[in-house]
């Protein structure tokens, strides 16, 4: 079996767009181990806009990565893809945000910056806003899909103007 990255976007209107960004080429056949994964990273119950998560499935081992705000979450993921079929082993790389408050701080500004501008405010009504916004020692980096490059453009530039932001790195990528 080939290995194969996965991303999980955690907001279901674009789960499928997100998966044919990084996903296999159109002519390989998608697993119902990767289906199954990308539905429990989906439904677990802390997940937010602050978190991004990644997996790798490769002959029954998945190695999970991303970052996630709470520790709790990290462990969610772990527990919930053990539960799929198929799954025999999980190594749980994700990265735990640093616990800071300026991080904190800047994770609340940032959120506001990109979702309460005109331009963007049509994500923040999703049922699960599909910019996310990882913040790591005032660096802020931005994952997720957008519908066009000027979405793109305008939420690196809100986050650009958040004080306190050293650098901001954009990950985000424009949905076809």
């Amino acid at each position: 079996m080939r290995k194969r990255a996965r991303t999980a976007r955690v907001w279901m209107s674009a789960v499928m767009i997100a998966h044919g960004l990084t996903g296999p080429p159109a002519h390989a056949q998608e697993t119902p181990t990767d289906h199954e994964i990308c539905h429990e990273l989906n439904a677990l119950p802390r997940i937010s806009v602050f978190d991004w998560l990644q997996w790798q499935y490769d002959k029954g081992t998945v190695t999970l990565s991303g970052s996630v705000w709470q520790p709790i979450t990290k462990s969610d993921a772990g527990n919930a893809v053990k539960r799929v079929s198929g799954v025999d082993t999980v190594v749980n790389n994700i990265e735990v945000q640093p616990n800071s408050p300026n991080d904190d701080r800047i994770r609340m500004r940032v959120y506001r910056a990109i979702y309460r501008n005109t331009t963007l405010e049509r994500y923040a009504i999703q049922y699960a806003p599909p910019i996310r916004i990882i913040v790591k020692n005032g660096r802020v980096t931005l994952e997720g899909a957008v519908a066009s490059p000027g979405d793109k453009t305008i939420a690196r530039l809100q986050a650009n103007t958040v004080p306190g932001v050293f650098q901001v790195t954009d990950n985000l990528k424009v949905a076809p």
